[in-house]
């Protein structure tokens, strides 16, 4: 990625324009931040965001008035260039998703990049994640862990993405709807077996709940319910596969009968056993 020159916008104030990232929260509207109200109510003309009536509850709630920008995946090939026309104006703009921390599983990120090109100043505004929330609480390891956000829809791509991360030495971190819950966790015990799970659900709100298990043990649980529902965030243990010193060549060769196209699966196992590509494919050549 090249350097881009900072060119500061100004604002009428003489403040500069700003392209501000605000998160917001993920169910207890108490756990918006001082900063994030500040710069909701005093230093942006607008906010973009993913849905608008989802946010003009939380504009309500803390008396904001400000107007609102429709920004979701649908239009944010067309809504980005107008942001970025508004912010090279010298109108500072926020950013928000209809929970948590922008860009994370959410839009925003054509938004960013068409910022920092422009030279108009990034400035995140910390808060709540369920991803880290649920990490945290899980009672897994913390020190080393990866963000995989959404698990495929298809069953076929979400067992080849599990089968990738079969040896990944880091706790996992999922998003999944209480729709495809089930669906999902047959697919990590059939694919992760007896792998360390948490289940977060329905993060920081009143039924707020965690699941420790394994997959099965807390499919069965799931299963026992009269019905699965609420904002659901999975965290998985580094498997007993990933102790294992392996052969790198035989899991390339897994993998690709898992569905892995060649080159990604070399990619992928050169990263996990620590390899060159180029090293790990002569070895391949050379079996």
């Amino acid at each position: 990625m090249k350097l881009t020159p900072l060119l500061q916008r100004y604002t009428a104030n003489g403040l500069p324009a700003n392209l501000f990232l605000v998160a917001t929260p993920i169910g207890n509207l108490e756990d918006i931040t001082l900063r994030a109200l500040r710069v909701l109510r005093e230093e942006v003309i607008a906010i973009a965001c993913e849905d608008t009536r989802q946010t003009q509850k939380l504009l309500v709630r803390f008396e904001i008035q400000k107007p609102l920008i429709s920004y979701h995946e649908h239009n944010e090939k067309t809504r980005a260039p107008e942001l970025i026309e508004r912010l090279k104006a010298g109108e500072s703009i926020a950013l928000v998703s209809d929970a948590g921390t922008p860009l994370l599983s959410d839009p925003g990120h054509r938004l960013v990049t068409a910022a920092i090109e422009n030279g108009i100043r990034v400035v995140p505004i910390p808060g709540v994640s369920a991803a880290l929330a649920a990490l945290t609480a899980s009672g897994l390891p913390a020190t080393d862990f990866r963000f995989c956000g959404f698990l495929p829809h298809k069953a076929g791509a979400r067992r080849r993405l599990l089968e990738a991360l079969k040896r990944e030495t880091a706790t996992l971190i999922f998003y999944e709807s209480p729709h495809r819950i089930l669906e999902a966790l047959e697919d990590i015990d059939a694919t992760l077996g007896n792998a360390p799970v948490v289940l977060a659900r329905e993060l920081t709100k009143v039924h707020e709940e965690f699941l420790r298990g394994n997959a099965a043990e807390i499919l069965a649980e799931l299963r026992s319910r009269p019905s699965v529902k609420g904002e659901m965030t999975l965290i998985i243990a580094p498997s007993q596969a990933a102790a294992a010193t392996g052969d790198p060549v035989a899991e390339v060769a897994r993998l690709e009968a898992a569905g892995m196209n060649r080159m990604e699966a070399i990619k992928t196992v050169a990263r996990e056993f620590g390899l060159g590509k180029r090293d790990l494919y002569r070895k391949i050549m050379a079996h």
